[in-house]
């Protein structure tokens, strides 16, 4: 295998050949990353090493700092505020465990909208046909985990966003249980339902990132057999209005999880959806928090105009949430979400199309606010139950298709590591 500096190079020798045009990172660290490299094949040649995530070529996602910079996450009016004092836990776990990091990818402003669009800094075409849209929030991480200009990409989920990106550009992408990895130093949307999650190639460098993350040693990860694994398939609404291709990817992927000796269980969930839809009603989880992450700037109609209007414009109504309104409704999700625990306890995943279209080009959504105000909530729609119930969950690419799309295995809370080892056999499953 080439060494870890090799690799590097040839990534950035591509990286800069585009720089006009970048759109996928919004900053890079040659410097710092070749010293890391190089830091990492002399361990090689004298036989020691930080384990298996020493030297691999990782990517973070415009939201975690960097110390002595600020952090962005995707909008021109954090510019000027003042730098980060040191890198997040993450980031200083992927370090110490010999991670190359190459820079910081592109994402939506404020990590809002799903469909990966950002007017500030410019939108990533889709790794498969760059004139489509990345998916968001994490939409660098998707494209770089799909082109190879990472091995590793690291994004965050609140309502699909590591999930979608993988999805629409054909890699795996893990949410874990929004607990069991530290947001120090993470920009927040959500503080109830961000989570940290990696994007890469394989299940098995998925492992790898959320074990480093995680504070955990990596250790080998066995595969579940298929044979007599229960999946369920909530058959309702999360399995309407799927375009064709991705109906006939999702039986696909089903037919082969079943030769394999799976068992397919028609397992309803509409009710508990609809519920939390109803508690939802008024305003999200998300919308909510996230509107009190941002009031500062939402008073201030100078900087209000400089933020994307289909991002400012949410905020703004939701600070009109009273708090008692917010309490019952934090009440009201920690029911439905014990509910969904004792309905999957039956079942080892759930499983779905990730998202039920695939990727819309980019010109038409943004020619068109009511399209992509469609195509935003068609997004969210599956992946959020996983953020909205506190699910683990994880997206997988289909088989056969022309343009990539999902298949996602929801788990119960906590059962990371499961479901994780449910993901190799479905993958290799999936391969076969």
């Amino acid at each position: 295998m080439p060494s870890s500096r090799d690799r590097l190079e040839a990534t950035l020798a591509r990286l800069f050949t585009r720089a006009a045009e970048e759109r996928v990172f919004t900053k890079l660290y040659p410097q710092a990353a070749r010293a890391a490299a190089d830091a990492s094949d002399a361990r090689d040649k004298a036989g020691v090493s930080l384990g298996p995530l020493d030297g691999k070529i990782v990517s973070i996602k415009d939201l975690f700092d960097v110390a002595a910079e600020p952090t962005l996450a995707g909008s021109a009016i954090r510019r000027d505020v003042p730098a980060a004092e040191r890198d997040a836990l993450i980031v200083r776990r992927l370090r110490q465990a010999g991670a190359v990091i190459i820079g910081k990818t592109a994402m939506t402003e404020f990590a809002f909208t799903a469909v990966g669009i950002n007017p500030h800094f410019g939108t990533p075409g889709n790794a498969a046909d760059p004139t489509r849209i990345p998916g968001g929030w994490s939409s660098g991480a998707g494209v770089s985990a799909a082109e190879g200009t990472s091995e590793i990409a690291i994004g965050s989920d609140t309502g699909g966003s590591v999930r979608i990106p993988a999805a629409l550009n054909g890699v795996v992408g893990f949410k874990p249980t929004a607990s069991r990895i530290p947001l120090d130093g993470v920009f927040p949307l959500s503080f109830t339902l961000d989570s940290v999650g990696p994007l890469a190639k394989t299940v098995a460098d998925c492992v790898l990132a959320d074990a480093i993350m995680a504070g955990g040693e990596p250790v080998p990860l066995v595969p579940l057999p298929l044979a007599g694994l229960r999946i369920g398939v909530p058959k309702g609404r999360l399995l309407e209005g799927l375009e064709p291709a991705v109906a006939s990817g999702f039986q696909r992927s089903l037919n082969l999880l079943e030769k394999g000796g799976a068992r397919l269980i028609d397992h309803a969930i509409d009710d508990l959806v609809s519920a939390m839809i109803d508690a939802t009603k008024d305003g999200t989880i998300a919308g909510i928090e996230a509107a009190s992450v941002h009031a500062d700037w939402l008073a201030d109609p100078e900087l209000a105009a400089r933020v994307d209007p289909r991002v400012a414009g949410p905020l703004a109504r939701r600070l009109s949430v009273s708090a008692s309104a917010y309490i019952k409704l934090i009440k009201r999700r920690g029911e439905l979400a014990r509910a969904m625990d004792g309905r999957l306890a039956p079942l080892d995943v759930l499983a779905l199309p990730t998202v039920p279209i695939i990727a819309p080009e980019i010109a038409l959504l943004e020619s068109d606010r009511a399209l992509q105000d469609r195509a935003d909530g068609l997004l969210l729609r599956n992946p959020q139950v996983a953020n909205q119930f506190d699910l683990t969950s994880i997206s997988l690419p289909m088989p056969g298709m022309s343009l990539p799309a999902g298949l996602m295995l929801f788990a119960r809370h906590g059962h990371d590591r499961r479901l994780l080892a449910i993901a190799a056999a479905v993958e290799a499953a999936l391969g076969d």
